[in-house]
């Protein structure tokens, strides 16, 4: 009965342990994300995250995830390996609209990569839903198969090739990106 009772108390202890060791969360203003995710069989660690705000108003939180820590921009931008931009919405001032003009305006300052016009088409269609407060909008880029676009857990389409990959995360993290100070907070510099 002890030995019975001190397997179950073992197991119960590092079921704990794993369970918190693989849920680990850090809070970005105000918003909570994991330190670790995986994407595909890669396990990939927040590499910063910040703000973007407009005209004083927050609009989302932004996360990036590696395979390795980095604060070089340009590497990351150029880098045919697993990543993944996180954007969860803090207002409902970004509506579907905003955010593709945002988005188009985005490819057209992109300072890597290139985005064909059906590429960028495919990208702004497959948002066919309004937008809300507490949505979570992923950009997930696997070798050999491109950029998964998802949003709240479901997925709306994939684009092929690195060169989307780099124009894309171009708006975020190239030379002229759609908020300094998130770039800095993704590049973890803040």
């Amino acid at each position: 009965m002890k030995t019975t009772n001190f397997l179950y108390s073992s197991l119960f202890i590092f079921l704990s342990f794993y369970n918190f060791s693989q849920n680990k969360t850090t809070v970005l203003h105000g918003v909570t994300f994991y330190s670790e995710i995986k994407l595909g069989a890669n396990n990939l660690v927040l590499n910063g995250g910040g703000l973007r705000e407009k005209y004083f108003f927050d609009l989302y939180v932004g996360a990036l995830y590696l395979e390795q820590k980095s604060k070089d921009a340009g590497k990351i931008l150029n880098a045919d390996a697993p990543m993944v931009i996180q954007l969860k919405l803090v207002s409902n001032s970004v509506t579907r609209e905003k955010f593709v003009e945002s988005v188009k305006e985005g490819f057209k300052n992109a300072s890597h990569g290139k985005a064909t016009k059906e590429q960028i088409s495919k990208f702004i269609n497959s948002f066919s839903g309004a937008f809300k407060k507490g949505d979570k909008i992923n950009f997930e880029y696997l070798t050999n198969k491109g950029v998964a676009v998802e949003k709240n857990g479901t997925q709306l389409c994939v684009i092929e090739g690195l060169e989307f990959k780099k124009a894309l995360f171009s708006i975020w993290l190239g030379n002229v990106p759609a908020d300094a100070n998130l770039k800095e907070g993704m590049l973890g510099k803040e």
